[in-house]
């Protein structure tokens, strides 16, 4: 797998990430280039992440390291994550590895020798464990000054409910307190405690928590995707609209102005990998083509749970005339580590490249915020709607040495401008509710047609 952003309920699998097309020159596949990947045999720390790399003759041993501690990982795949499928060379004592050609780069810089907390022996009990993850969190979470944590005094205060005897429940019970109101849908914890499994999967935006707040959560919430799709189907597209690529696409044209909604970046086709673009060309191609002469678009990611960066970035070229500059990463606490730059692509296939209008909401999460950085980029998109949930980075995955696992998010997002969205979302040029607490079932299909309308009788600005 690659390093993570979360697809909520919407999507039927979780998916791994990608990144769209990053600055640098072409990296080559580790295991075509084994003469000179392995001949660089020894230690390597990355810049951010918590990765040290030990690469042997033919092999590769991860550890994860946060503050004074370090342990190997304990899954059993040598690269478990797929970072390492590609090596680039940047300098003598500096190397590379990403998951594929335009993906994160993982900076790594040699060590003279594996440090000794590596080699450690100690019983990972549970007070261990409850210091580890606060030192982890305190070393990569992007967002503490910005949530007013604390986590020498978090870890403090697991330190008093734990002891060397602590059972898991006690361990899974002190962890969801030192991690207790950090509304951030890119932290989770997951454990098995007495044969039961248990989950902190926090972050859910105002929206989705008036959507749950009464009765059974998750009926409530598929009540709520009903309304909001039959919104579309019948309400905004007149009961002429598409349904398509696993059900992740909608599309149709009302007069002369084209709508597309897109839930989730990826799993357009069940039968094919969630990365997989085939069905979804199939549905832009149908869709862009319809399109075709229109006065403006409307592309509708205000329900967007996430996905694929890779996905945001093949959507976002069926509207860019041109590569354009539409954000930059950098992983938190890398000392001498460049931003990594990604730009939005002009597609070979069908474009759309008039003015379009691009609705987003507190829903729009992730791979949908990075899909709003990238349309954000293009002179002929308008933003408008209400501000994203605020939670770009991608999910860094820390199993914990107890077989507990952990994941949070460890980088932080720019825009061209350097401006930065983690926490408090991206808002939009042009404001509007699109999911008003007094009317959650009706509420968006009613600020669509007021927005084709506003475009019809020119009372929005255009891009």
């Amino acid at each position: 797998m690659n390093s993570l952003k979360r697809i909520l309920s919407v999507c039927v699998a979780s998916c791994t990430l990608t990144c769209v097309t990053a600055q640098g020159t072409r990296e080559q596949p580790a295991r075509e280039q084994s003469s000179r990947a392995f001949s660089r045999l020894g230690v390597w720390r990355s810049r951010g992440y918590g990765y040290i790399l030990q690469i042997g003759q033919g092999s590769l041993k991860l550890f994860h390291a946060a503050g004074p501690f370090c342990y190997p990982d304990p899954r059993p795949e040598a690269d478990p994550d797929g970072l390492f499928e590609h090596s680039q060379q940047l300098a003598e004592d500096v190397i590379a590895f990403s998951a594929g050609p335009g993906q994160t780069r993982y900076v790594f810089d040699r060590l003279g020798a594996l440090p000794p907390a590596c080699d450690e022996k100690a019983a990972w009990t549970a007070d261990r464990i409850a210091a580890l993850t606060a030192e982890t969190f305190n070393a990569f979470y992007p967002s503490s000054r910005e949530r007013n944590l604390d986590w020498r005094a978090r870890a403090a205060t697991a330190a008093g409910q734990l002891n060397e005897r602590s059972k898991d429940d006690a361990l899974f019970a002190a962890l969801s307190q030192m991690l207790a109101g950090i509304e951030d849908p890119h932290v989770e914890l997951h454990a098995t405690v007495g044969g039961e499994t248990r989950a902190l999967s926090p972050g859910e935006g105002p929206t989705l928590r008036r959507v749950a707040r009464s009765g059974d959560a998750k009926a409530r919430e598929r009540e709520w995707l009903q309304a909001y799709k039959s919104g579309i189907l019948d309400d905004i597209l007149r009961g002429a609209g598409r349904h398509v690529a696993n059900k992740r696409v909608f599309w149709g044209r009302v007069d002369e102005i084209g709508y597309l909604n897109v839930v989730t970046m990826g799993s357009f086709d069940e039968g094919a990998p969630p990365d997989d673009t085939v069905a979804l060309d199939a549905a832009l191609d149908e869709a862009l083509t319809a399109f075709s002469g229109a006065r403006a678009v409307i592309v509708d990611v205000s329900n967007n749970r996430g996905g694929y960066d890779s996905i945001s970035g093949h959507i976002a070229g069926r509207f860019a005339q041109e590569r354009r500059l539409a954000y930059t990463k950098s992983p938190i606490g890398a000392e001498g580590a460049e931003a990594q730059a990604f730009f939005v692509e002009p597609s070979s296939r069908i474009r759309f490249l008039g003015p379009v209008y691009l609705l987003t909401s507190d829903v729009t999460v992730s791979a949908g915020e990075t899909f709003t950085l990238l349309m954000r980029a293009l002179p002929n998109v308008r933003h408008v709607g209400a501000t994203t949930r605020g939670a770009l980075s991608d999910q860094l995955e820390k199993p914990l040495p107890n077989g507990f696992r952990l994941a949070l998010p460890a980088e932080v997002y720019r825009d061209p401008e350097g401006v930065t969205f983690e926490v408090k979302g991206i808002p939009p040029r042009t404001s509007f509710e699109v999911f008003p607490a007094s009317d959650l079932t009706h509420g968006h299909a009613r600020a669509v047609l007021r927005l084709m309308d506003d475009i019809r009788n020119h009372r929005t600005e255009r891009p």
